[in-house]
């Protein structure tokens, strides 16, 4: 019995039994990956990751708490505007060497 707009039980079986099978070889033809072995963007990430511990970070984290302070000049309080400059600056100065040692230690 079908259901309306539904296969019947055994068709739809039989498709999936169709899809399975024609995706066994490749899922048997694929190597073993060699996460961490490639050297690729470790140019990339060594420039980048200078940027955010160095003067890149202390500009981001000023530019942050200059809009804080804008923010509250206009009168409208919100903890936010203290809030997220104090966090952009945490995350910038502690958060690539967390992000860089969980993903080494998940690799």
């Amino acid at each position: 019995m079908a259901i309306a707009g539904l296969p019947a039980p055994r068709a739809f079986l039989r498709k999936v039994e169709t899809v399975v099978l024609a995706a066994l070889p490749v899922v048997a033809a694929g190597g073993a990956a060699m996460a961490g072995a490639d050297t690729t963007f470790d140019t990339a990430l060594t420039l980048f990751t200078d940027f955010l511990e160095g003067s890149g970070g202390t500009i981001i984290t000023v530019l942050s708490l200059a809009l804080g302070l804008v923010g509250l000049a206009s009168g409208r309080f919100s903890l936010a505007q203290i809030a997220i400059p104090v966090g952009v600056g945490v995350g910038v100065s502690t958060g690539v060497p967390i992000v860089t040692s969980t993903i080494t230690a998940v690799i």
